[in-house]
């Protein structure tokens, strides 16, 4: 389970129909210009692709994004997977509203590991549009590991 300081932060870049309010010390990552305030309707995984990579140049005193970053890709793969198995765990036993909150989670722990390791959206959106000329089941059976 999270501490509620990070599950309040992550919850907020991602409520519905809201802005982000400006933080209080401690905070992390949730200082947005009026011009960079945007809503779900128009808020796209690019968007917090952005978002991580901006947060992960400022000071870990003020960047949570920063901080994960700075432990390495070992430990941000690590909060990753407990994102997912999380993730999994809303699944099965909690409500959709539990389960979209640790979905967003998710991604945004996805978007970290990539930005480990120095890898774009667009090159994981390339690979998923490659597999889209054949069958899922084709495509899984192409695979190396099968």
């Amino acid at each position: 389970m999270k501490p509620a300081n990070e599950a309040a932060a992550i919850g907020a870049i991602f409520e519905i129909g809201a802005t982000m309010p400006r933080p209080s010390p401690g905070d992390r990552d949730g200082v947005l210009s009026m011009g960079e305030q945007k809503t779900m309707a128009n808020f796209t995984l690019h968007d917090l692709e952005d978002r991580v990579r901006e947060r992960a140049k400022a000071s870990p005193d003020v960047s949570y994004t920063r901080k994960l970053l700075d432990r390495g890709v070992a430990h941000c793969a690590k909060k990753f997977g407990e994102e997912a198995v999380e993730t999994i765990l809303a699944a099965v036993s909690e409500d959709s509203g539990r389960l979209t909150e640790e979905a967003a989670d998710l991604l945004y722990h996805l978007l970290v590991v990539l930005a480990a390791r120095d890898i774009a959206l667009s090159d994981v959106e390339a690979v998923l549009a490659a597999r889209t000329s054949q069958s899922g089941l084709a495509e899984k059976a192409s695979r190396k590991d099968g």
